[in-house]
């Protein structure tokens, strides 16, 4: 997905909306890094749709403020399949 840089960034702020995506899952989407997806984001749909980037930056600061629960809850399922593996194992 190396197109033209502000189609890409629109397709990206689109994506992002519409699946309520975080930059991790959009990059690996349209196969680009994570800074890319955040420049183009947070820099380039700024200048390119002002409204379009007011929602993403809604839905990134969402994704941010939730960033800890998300973590935990990683960590937990993977402490309860270490569990479950352990007692399937005896």
């Amino acid at each position: 997905m190396k197109g033209v840089v502000e189609e890409r960034a629109a397709m990206l702020g689109e994506y992002i909306i519409e699946n309520k995506a975080t930059v991790r899952t959009a990059a690996k989407k349209f196969g680009v890094s994570k800074s890319t997806v955040h420049k183009d984001v947070s820099q380039r749909l700024k200048v390119l749709n002002p409204a379009l980037y007011r929602e993403v930056r809604q839905v990134l600061d969402l994704n941010k403020s939730e960033r800890h629960i998300r973590g935990g809850m990683a960590t937990k399922n993977k402490y309860l399949k270490e569990k479950q593996v352990k007692a399937t194992n005896k």
